[in-house]
């Protein structure tokens, strides 16, 4: 009994331990190569309405300052650019930011200073284009780069890729049934009718030579073979697009297993109390 109590104890804390411990979602960091690290939350399944999003920075040199921005990325050796907001001095736009602690004297008050250890946290603000860009075709990345004070210093270049989420599928509907004409009462003029969509295996022609009823509306000839009523879409559907998270699940386990103990912790003591004297 006791060693039961502590299996499902053991496996509660273990699903609980794993769903807390879990890594922001969709965070992403980059190394540089004097030791900086660049982390940008979320940098994968990004809005394509545009998105901010949160970037913070360690162990950069404090006597160099740097641009933070979205920028298009060129590859090795080669500077992140263009940029989304070009040179933001100022910060105002959200595209882009001016980080140094020693900044010429035009700068003092617009650039933003490094922190401890050589670290920043500032919001951008991304979409999927840059200028004439597409995102969703060329690499993009959240980078820091040397500021205009050091255009030639590739030592401040740091990435992190930013992906979006997929385009959304546009839903098709099916089309209206169709509505055939019937002789009303007596001859009278045709009244609307609706029918199904439904088709028959075969529909026959009329007989040549057999006239309709007077003041009737003669049968139109059709094909055999089933053919499908106007205005009917064989290929028409609905694509659903499912929006759960894996949160859920996790959630659901962690409910499911401390339950699934109590239930097998009961069913032993009913036969405990059975087998009893």
């Amino acid at each position: 009994m006791r060693a039961l109590r502590r299996a499902v104890l053991t496996a509660a804390l273990i699903t609980l331990g794993v769903a807390a411990g879990a890594a922001p979602a969709h965070a992403g960091t980059g190394r540089g190569s004097g030791g900086q690290a660049l982390t940008v939350t979320p940098s994968g399944g990004v809005a394509r309405s545009g998105a901010s999003v949160t970037v913070s920075g360690t162990g950069y040199d404090v006597t160099k300052g740097i641009y933070v921005a979205f920028c298009v990325d060129n590859g090795a050796g080669v500077a992140p650019s263009p940029c989304g907001g070009g040179a933001d001095t100022t910060g105002s736009t959200g595209a882009s930011h001016w980080i140094s602690s020693n900044p010429p004297s035009y700068g003092e008050g617009l650039a933003k200073p490094y922190g401890t250890g050589g670290s920043f946290r500032v919001t951008l603000t991304v979409g999927t284009r840059i200028g004439d860009v597409d995102c969703t075709v060329r690499r993009c990345v959240v980078a820091t780069r040397a500021d205009h004070t050091r255009p030639a210093d590739r030592s401040q270049d740091v990435r992190v890729p930013i992906t979006f989420a997929a385009a959304a599928t546009p839903a098709r509907s099916s089309a209206a049934p169709a509505t055939t004409g019937a002789a009303g009462p007596g001859g009278a003029g045709p009244t609307a009718r609706t029918t199904t969509t439904t088709v028959p295996p075969a529909a026959t022609a009329a007989a040549p030579g057999t006239a309709a009823p007077a003041g009737s509306v003669a049968p139109a000839p059709t094909g055999t073979g089933g053919a499908v009523a106007a205005g009917t879409d064989p290929a028409a559907q609905v694509t659903r697009v499912s929006a759960a998270s894996g949160i859920g699940g996790w959630w659901l386990a962690a409910l499911a297993l401390p339950l699934l103990g109590l239930t097998l912790l009961a069913g032993l003591r009913r036969r405990r109390r059975r087998a009893a004297p």
